[in-house]
This record gives C-alpha cells, sequence and structure tokens, in this order.
C-alpha cells in the first residue's frame, strides 16, 4: 500500500507543470554561462587566474571545471528557489484546492500521509539536482575539454585534481547537494503543513534560508556560523579539499539531517492537530 500511495503522490507532482519549472531554468541558465564561458571574458579571466596560480590553463580549463563554477550560483539562488517551491505546494496545495479532506478519508493516519508526500518531494529534489549534475557537466563536455579539475572558493576550497579523480570527486558532491535539497524541501514542507496558502509557505522558507545567509556573512557572528543551516550547505564543497575534511563533514550531515528530520516532526504535529473539517 505504501507503494502504491507513493505511486499516486509521484503521479501527482510530476503531472504538475510547475514541477518542470526549475529543470527548464537550470538548462537555460547552464547554456548561458556555458556560452559566456566559452567566447566572453569570463573564459579569459579564468584562464587568467588559473596561470596566475602557476596552472597552465590547457590542462584545467576542462569541462570538470567549468561544470562545478556553473553549478556554485545555481546551488546558491535557483535550487532553493525551485525546491521551496514543490515543499511548500505538497500540503497547503492539496488544502487550497479542497481535496485534503478527501484524501484524509484513506484508512491510514495523518503522519503516513504526510510521510509520503514528503518521500515523492525528497525523489523530486533528488531527481532536480541529478538533472542539475548531469546536464552542467554534460553541456560543458560540447564545447571542453576532458582534463583536470581546478577548484578555487576562497575560504571553502583550493584543489588541483586530475580528471579520474575530479570525476569521482564530482559523483561525491552530488550526494551532499541531494540532502541540501532534501533539507530545503523539509523546511518547505514544514510551513505547507500550518493553515496557509502554498505561496506563503515558499515565502516563509525562503525567507528563513535568507535570514541565515545574512546573518552569517556578518563578520560579528563568524563565532556562531555553526548555528546556520546556509554554512553546513556548502560541506559539498569540502569534497574537492585534499585532504578531505572527512568528520567535518560528517558533522554537517548529520546535521543537515536532524534538521530535517525535526522540521517533519513540527510539521506532522501542526498538521495532526489541525481542524481539516473548518
Amino acid at each position: 500500500m505504501f507503494l502504491a500511495q507513493l505511486k499516486n503522490e509521484l503521479w501527482k507532482l510530476f503531472g504538475k507543470k510547475r514541477t518542470y519549472i526549475g529543470f527548464g531554468a537550470f538548462i537555460l541558465v547552464q547554456v548561458i554561462m556555458l556560452l559566456v564561458f566559452k567566447f566572453g571574458r569570463a573564459g579569459n579571466d579564468y584562464m587568467r587566474m588559473l596561470a596566475n596560480n602557476g596552472y597552465p590553463a590547457a590542462d584545467y580549463f576542462s569541462a570538470l571545471t567549468v561544470a562545478v563554477v556553473m553549478i556554485m550560483p545555481q546551488i546558491v539562488l535557483l535550487m532553493p528557489l525551485y525546491v521551496s517551491l514543490v515543499g511548500g505546494d505538497l500540503v497547503a496545495k492539496e488544502s487550497e484546492d479542497g481535496t485534503l479532506r478527501m484524501i484524509l478519508a484513506r484508512p491510514i493516519s495523518r503522519v503516513r500521509l504526510l510521510f509520503v508526500k514528503w518521500v515523492a518531494g525528497a525523489i523530486f529534489a533528488a531527481v532536480l539536482l541529478t538533472v542539475l549534475g548531469v546536464t552542467a557537466l554534460g553541456l560543458a563536455r560540447l564545447l571542453f575539454p576532458w582534463q583536470g579539475l581546478f577548484v578555487f572558493v576562497p575560504g571553502q576550497a583550493f584543489s588541483v585534481l586530475s580528471a579520474d579523480e575530479g570525476f569521482i570527486r564530482y559523483l561525491f558532491a552530488q550526494v551532499f547537494l541531494v540532502v541540501n535539497a532534501c533539507t530545503v524541501l523539509s523546511i518547505a514542507f514544514m510551513f505547507s503543513c500550518f493553515n496557509m496558502k502554498p505561496a506563503a509557505a515558499t515565502i516563509l522558507a525562503l525567507s528563513y534560508l535568507f535570514v541565515n545567509l545574512v546573518m552569517e556573512g556578518i563578520p560579528f557572528f563568524n563565532s556562531y556560523e555553526n548555528w546556520f543551516i546556509t554554512h553546513h550547505f556548502r560541506c559539498w564543497l569540502m569534497v574537492f579539499s585534499d585532504p578531505i575534511p572527512a568528520w567535518q563533514i560528517v558533522q554537517s550531515q548529520m546535521l543537515l539531517l536532524a534538521a530535517s528530520a525535526t522540521a517533519f516532526v513540527l510539521g506532522s504535529t501542526a498538521f495532526h492537530v489541525r481542524d481539516i473539517k473548518s
């Protein structure tokens, strides 16, 4: 029965046109960035940075390098937007459309209903981030050679890797990006369980992430960076560090998983005490 209910939720989720907005936006932004890197000044500036650090651009201005550079701004700006859009719809949209009471007529608990919806949302987040990673690398490979990977993010990561090792690290980083997306989805899902419109749930989730991002960027809060969830979102960049700070990554992943579980419990509690008949 669980699989049957999950299949039904996936049909509903992927049957909505708004579900595919994120996929289209990711591909469009990647194409624009790719053309700028290939034919604009951005590519020359990046090759100059490589040369200034003593690395030949012919060996490291590659498909892997460009793919990582393209993913970074999309993870910060676009991923939370489109994941929150879906997460805010999962429950609140059913209530707005007036179908929630009919769904609750099924002989299942509210917690199980919410869990099925959350799993469907997590699958969407995983698919979205997988498409992001595959298309970024695939499109970059069309215009750039398969060479080594150069990653430079001030204060986060600096590494020079061979093509084979860089590809393995790239795949490994996608796992942590999926965890980030599931955490964002869980926050939006929590607000969706409250008695509010889907747009309000999405805006509240984005506002929470924006407040974390702004406060983390204030120098006076540097000693409290571990309290901000956006700080732990950046652990995917640590995968490209040499050596990999494994324990720090594990700590961040445990915190993100705990945040997702907490958001689900809070949302379930709020939904359980709601009077759906009113």
